[in-house]
């Protein structure tokens, strides 16, 4: 019987080297496929709404940083939202896989989002974003890893950052399987996509981490399908 009781740490395909960018390619189409149908998308942009909602109206641009961006889908979903609500808005993505940045700069639809190759930590912000986020990024790193990177998202943004990320649940493992077996043509979905969620997170994984990176200010909610979303505000406690 699989074990869903503690996280794996079992690297995925997509975080080795030499990676051909056509399977990248295709590793990002199925990922913002499955971003779109299944809500991740919509949980972006709740995170975004969750920082601002309290805050006075912004009579500047915002500026949004996403870590480990990929493809830039979940930018390029904001970037449509705010032209909707006329919010202004600077995007950057940053990413330290080369090909993932290549293919985020080759599409059109990203036109007006700045792509960066570089490791996040290595990155000298010269003014601090409004927002610094991250989606399907921190499942990659260990628990060690992971704590030192809420300290840098927390001390690298003015309002606040959150993130977007997944359940580990045998039926999030379960469906998943299932559904990349059938229709992805993607050997590295069908492979990270399951173990994804084993190496996602329970509540008290949350909890875990905040407290070894010494922050009080956030909140995590379960969000369709088998998603967290975290928040963190650093202008007072979070709701």
């Amino acid at each position: 019987m699989r074990s869903f009781k503690k996280r794996s740490y079992k690297k995925e395909l997509l975080d080795g080297d030499n990676i051909p960018f056509a399977d990248i390619k295709r590793n990002m189409q199925e990922l913002d496929f499955i971003n779109r149908k299944l809500g991740g998308h919509d949980i972006t942009l709740d995170g975004i709404v969750t920082l601002i909602q309290e805050q006075p109206v912004f009579n500047k641009q915002l500026t949004i940083i996403e870590i480990g961006c990929g493809g830039g889908d979940n930018l390029r979903a904001i970037k449509q939202w705010a032209a909707h609500i006329k919010l202004p808005v600077q995007l950057l993505g940053i990413d330290i896989n080369e090909e993932c940045i290549a293919y985020a700069k080759s599409q059109e639809r990203n036109s007006g989002i700045q792509f960066i190759h570089s490791d996040y930590k290595l990155m000298e912000l010269d003014n601090k974003p409004d927002i610094i986020f991250s989606s399907l990024f921190c499942h990659h790193f260990t628990d060690e890893e992971l704590s030192l990177q809420l300290r840098w998202m927390q001390q690298n943004s003015v309002l606040g950052f959150f993130i977007n990320d997944l359940h580990r649940h045998p039926v999030a493992w379960y469906s998943i399987k299932f559904l990349t077996a059938i229709f992805s043509k993607s050997y590295l979905v069908r492979n990270d996509a399951p173990l994804s969620v084993q190496r996602g997170f329970e509540r008290t994984d949350w909890q875990r981490l905040f407290a070894a990176a010494g922050i009080e200010n956030y909140s995590c909610r379960w969000r369709w399908a088998f998603r967290w979303l975290v928040t963190c505000n650093n202008n007072g406690d979070a709701s």
